[in-house]
Parts: C-alpha cells; structure tokens; sequence
C-alpha cells in the first residue's frame, strides 16, 4: 500500500520546508510514504526549497497561478498516476497537526469509509475570532443539511481519499474544493467520515479567509452553484466523461 501526502503550495518559502518537517513517514499499513508538492505557480523560491528538501518525494508546476481548487485536483491526478492507494491533503501553513495523518487513513484502511476529514475543535482555536468561530459552525451545519453528511467542520482542508474516491472526485469551482467534495458525495455513493484532529499555531494568515464574512459569503455562493451543477448532472460520470 502506497500513501501520498500532497501539499497544494503558492509562495510558501518561508513555511515549506518545516512543515513537510513535521511530518512522520512511518504510518502503519503503509509500504511506501511519500510527499508530493503542487507549485501554483510561485513567484517567490517555493519550487528550489522543495526540490532540495530530501523528504519530498516529487514536486509538479503549474505553468501559472490558477488557485487552490485547481491545485488541489492537479495533485489528486499527480497522485493517482504515481499509483496512491490512499491520498492525504494537507495546507501548506503547517495548520493542520501532521501527527493525525494516522488517525486520518485508518477508516479508509479498515474499509469504514471513502473519504475522512479532519475536523478542528473550532470552539477552542484562539486564533479564531468568535465571529469566524461562529460562521464556520453555521456553515458546516447547512453544509449538513444540504448533502445529507454528518461533517462537522466543512471547510477543513485536512483529508484523506481512497484511490477510489480520488477517481471520481470532479472540482468546477475555482475558489476551494472543500465544500464541493462533501456535495458530491451522496450522489458518487462514497462513504464519507470525520475525526477530530488538532491545529497548531499559526505560521501566517490565511490567504484564503480575507475576512469571516466574506469567507461565508463565498461560501454560499459556491453551495449555491455546486447545487445548480448537481441539478444539471455535471458529476455523474466524475472526471473521466468530462
């Protein structure tokens, strides 16, 4: 069994190279762990400090900025050609505790479930304003009732997928592809699971989250247009009829 554990990255010089540190190559149930990085077209020295960082295994450049969505699915299809039986998502900001990676995979090895996400104990980051505390509960909770999960922290960027799931799996929007994956899962009968994970302390702001509202406001913009492509069938056949 192989584990791909790839890093989405742009202009992350500064951050890279510790976070891929923190992380654990032995994971039981693994013959082979390996890294992979995804350049969304860095301007800064992103590329040179993961290609001379012997823990990374394989680095691939997109040929310009597209954004975090389009990054995502280039490292999904980067992995399954280096023929991942498991792949994890993991931010490049080291948010996420790389020690739960374990804890990640297990329902996926034990056959429990398709997709896993880690789930932050938002009530108890400190870095999180009680308004952004407040926005990411109410959208994951109409994230819930929209697609039918029980996911309790839907924007959490720290995931593992089968090598299954990673084949069906089709992102349109350009913004994130949190919120679209949890959507497809119903209808793409995948199982999907949560387990609480741990955070650690911020290395930079997000990039992402400009500011909480306007972070929720785009959130239900992409609910509302992964809702009309639900509608039109755009996800039946996943990424090989598109």
């Amino acid at each position: 069994m192989k584990l791909i554990i790839q890093i989405p990255c742009y202009n992350e010089a500064s951050v890279i190279a510790f976070t891929v540190s923190q992380i654990n190559k032995k994971i039981p149930g693994f013959e082979k762990v390996e890294i992979l990085i995804i350049d969304d077209g860095s301007t800064d020295s992103t590329v040179s400090i993961a290609r001379q960082d012997k823990n990374i295994d394989h680095v691939i450049c997109m040929p310009r900025h597209r954004g975090l969505a389009k990054a995502f699915m280039a490292g999904l299809k980067a992995c399954l050609d280096r023929g991942a039986d498991v792949i994890v998502n993991l931010d490049a900001d080291n948010q996420y505790n790389a020690d739960d990676i374990e804890k990640l995979v297990l329902p996926i090895l034990d056959g429990r479930a398709d997709i896993v996400i880690g789930s932050r104990r938002i009530d108890q980051i400190s870095h999180f304003s009680p308004l952004k505390k407040y926005l990411q509960k109410l959208g994951s909770k109409v994230m819930r009732a929209l697609s039918g999960t029980n996911v309790q922290d839907a924007t959490s960027g720290f995931r593992a997928l089968s090598r299954q799931a990673a084949m069906q799996i089709d992102i349109f929007t350009e913004y994130t592809y949190t919120l679209e994956m949890i959507m497809q899962t119903r209808q793409k009968r995948l199982t999907l699971m949560d387990v609480p994970i741990r955070v650690n302390k911020d290395l930079r702001p997000s990039r992402l989250v400009k500011t909480p509202l306007s972070y929720f406001l785009h959130s239900i913009k992409t609910i509302l247009f992964v809702q009309y492509l639900l509608c039109l069938g755009k996800y039946k056949n996943g990424r090989k009829g598109r």
